[in-house]
């Protein structure tokens, strides 16, 4: 229902919209489950502050490219950053988020977070199908501390279009020959092994539910469903917990403006200390908007996520986007987004 209130602008904003009465607007988003939890808790604060609902669905970076392509939401949202070219046909700024990181994650009985190592080339291996118990000398080798069972790996992916996908396998293309020849990178690719569950908490079910079996998902399910996530070997030849350290870490030396809609690709890092399969997500918004209250409001959201939701990113183990890269965000808003051939943005 639209209401007639004030929304709360922070002190930092670079909008013009501060201290203007509007009405409230609830808007919608759809895509990329890897960010969810953190957007799901921004909404929540952002109603309490301003009035206005931000309704996301979490459906996948597939699903979120074919909603905002069919107008059918006000944002769509992707881990797989969108080309120049393809922004431009459609009509679509592209713009980060928030940075997060993707965690193989198992269910080995005795196997607590944190205690099995993993290379990326044996990560590939599994999926590939080539390494099929988990006592396999490849892992064992790795892991002589840990005593592993003699059972069948049981192999969970995705079964959507999906960004946190397109990042594993673009990392996984990085370290494996093999894999880039015979899999590839992609938000969906024929998967050599295992079954598929929808959306990161499809795969978190999955794993939670099955014994033996491996997955991969974003940090913040595998915590929120108590799963046990493994160490991964870096470019740098160290093995490294995921957490917000490593992956602020393969972030550091990010350049953003390298790309087109700042679509830069994190994994395999270089660093000490670095996180191999950390990713940005993305935001995608119409350059020319037809609903221009929606428009003005999906943009004040994501203002107001940069200004006051960076606390809770970070208790969250995301990494809130650094201020800079913020204030590029907001100036290319200013330029780039228009209504009736007009600016959105005073």
């Amino acid at each position: 229902m639209i209401k007639r209130t004030f929304i709360q602008i922070s002190s930092g904003m670079l909008l013009g919209l501060a201290a203007l009465s509007v009405q409230a607007t609830d808007i919608t988003g759809a895509g990329a489950t890897f960010p969810f939890p953190v957007y799901a808790k921004w909404a929540a604060d952002y109603k309490l502050a301003s009035g206005n609902a931000v309704n996301y669905q979490s459906i996948g970076s597939g699903g979120g490219v074919q909603q905002i392509t069919a107008k059918t939401v006000d944002f769509g949202a992707t881990d797989d950053p969108m080309g120049g070219e393809q922004l431009d046909k459609i009509g679509l700024m592209q713009f980060p988020a928030v940075i997060g990181g993707t965690v193989p994650v198992v269910n080995v009985e005795g196997i607590k977070p944190g205690e099995l190592k993993l290379t990326g080339t044996l990560l590939a291996d599994i999926y590939l199908g080539k390494v099929k118990k988990w006592n396999d000398p490849a892992i064992q080798s790795l892991n002589t501390g840990l005593k592993l069972p003699a059972t069948d790996i049981i192999v969970v992916h995705r079964s959507d279009g999906s960004g946190t996908t397109f990042g594993f396998t673009n990392y996984l293309s990085k370290v494996s020959p093999e894999w880039k020849e015979k899999v590839g990178q992609g938000k969906a690719v024929k998967w050599p092994a295992g079954q598929g569950g929808k959306g990161n908490e499809g795969v978190a079910a999955y794993v939670k539910q099955l014994k033996n079996s491996i997955g991969y998902v974003e940090y913040a399910y595998a915590k929120q469903n108590a799963l046990s996530w493994t160490q991964m070997k870096n470019q740098a030849g160290n093995y490294v917990q995921p957490e917000q350290k490593s992956f602020a870490a393969a972030a550091a030396n990010a350049k953003w403006d390298s790309a087109p809609g700042m679509g830069v690709v994190l994994t395999e890092q270089p660093g000490a200390d670095s996180w191999p399969v950390t990713s940005a997500t993305f935001i995608l918004v119409y350059k020319d908007q037809t609903k221009p209250e929606n428009g003005r409001t999906t943009l004040a959201f994501f203002d107001w996520a940069f200004e006051k939701g960076a606390k809770t990113a970070a208790d969250m183990d995301y990494v809130p986007l650094p201020k800079d890269v913020t204030d590029q965000i907001r100036a290319a808003w200013k330029t780039t987004i228009k209504a009736g051939g007009q600016p959105l943005l005073k």
